[in-house]
């Protein structure tokens, strides 16, 4: 068995992406222009680093890094939304096309991550199409905006793969803000001590936003370029060692969740072949609500999407051609990004 990662424009239109050795793979719609570029620590890279495309800028490059030496992966997105779209309404998270085989204390562990990230909403006990999904401006570990006008897109604009670890940079998000009705005229937000103190800290960017009023009154359009780094730590996509210690390619039973004490859980008990499926896409509004939108009647309880990133476990039966991604592939179904978010959460609280 072997990993496969794809990705594309909504969960029907994806491809399968190389990994590890910094080559973009790009993402176009009527929604959303951008690129993507995918780290897995412990992995081979898809392709050689003379292979056109390819970046010196590495998997190997990121995970030595000092500031990412505890991450074993990293989703990395730069782009812009072609229109209008509230920071509120923009978000992040997984979805899935079929019930979920959650353990057992499935409810208690789901209150804890609503008591530690507010911003979170769920429904991974859905008996259709479970989901938890996050506001993005709020719950990404990192975070960088520019605007980009016509005169300083090239000079501005953040090198992408990036040659170092991304920094959380929001002292340009005051360009997207619109203050409420009820500020005085001739107010400017150029000066909001709110936006200049979250310049390069992800924690208070985090807080901030959390609260809805706050992402509200921040609009990204097709003049701002966003850049993220979604990794974490927590979960480990490296095979597991045999009994002489070697690690193979055989997956066995999936990934496993690793706990700082040295605690290894493996996932694989709660798989039942779904991939790990990353989505960043639009709120969904009530049909006919204050947006002005008229929402499809469907039975997926989130709107469009703007990218997503599949992680799955396929059959390696030799065959180096790759077909396009589909739900057939075996995958991991338990690996929620907000629960593995609000464990990071929780260990810098502690630390």
């Amino acid at each position: 068995m072997k990993l496969r990662v794809l990705a594309g424009p909504n969960p029907s239109a994806l491809s399968p992406i190389p990994i590890n050795n910094g080559q973009v793979h790009p993402i176009v719609s009527e929604l959303f222009e951008g690129k993507v570029v995918v780290y897995i620590k412990g992995l081979p890279p898809s392709s050689s680093l003379e292979d056109a495309g390819a970046s010196p800028w590495n998997a190997a490059a990121y995970f030595g890094n000092s500031e990412r030496a505890s991450t074993t992966w990293s989703i990395q997105v730069q782009g812009r939304f072609l229109t209008p779209f509230s920071a509120d309404d923009v978000l992040f998270g997984n979805t899935f096309d079929r019930p979920l085989k959650l353990p057992w204390g499935t409810s208690a562990i789901l209150k804890f991550m609503n008591y530690i990230d507010p911003t979170l909403e769920h429904d991974l006990q859905s008996t259709t199409k479970p989901w938890a999904l996050s506001p993005l401006i709020a719950t990404m570990p990192y975070f960088a905006h520019r605007r980009m006008d016509t005169d300083t897109a090239s000079a501005k604009q953040i090198e992408f793969p990036m040659k170092t670890t991304l920094v959380d940079d929001t002292s340009e998000l005051y360009h997207c803000y619109t203050p409420p009705p009820t500020s005085s005229p001739g107010d400017t937000n150029d000066g909001d001590p709110s936006f200049i103190n979250l310049k390069y800290l992800p924690s208070p960017r985090r807080s901030f936003f959390s609260t809805p009023e706050h992402r509200r009154f921040v609009t990204f359009g097709p003049d701002d370029s966003i850049t993220t780094d979604f990794c974490y730590g927590f979960l480990s996509f490296t095979p597991s060692p045999d009994s002489t210690g070697n690690i193979g390619s055989d997956w066995g039973t999936g990934p496993r969740l690793e706990i700082s004490s040295g605690l290894s859980f493996d996932l694989g008990h709660y798989w039942d072949g779904q991939p790990v499926r990353f989505v960043c896409c639009e709120r969904k509004r009530p049909r006919g609500g204050s947006d002005g939108r008229v929402y499809p009647e469907d039975d997926e309880p989130w709107g469009r999407t703007f990218w997503c990133v599949a992680i799955e476990i396929v059959e390696d039966d030799g065959n180096e051609e790759e077909e396009e991604g589909n739900d057939g592939g075996k995958g991991e179904q338990i690996a929620d990004s907000d629960m593995i978010n609000d464990m990071d959460k929780g260990a810098d609280d502690i630390d």
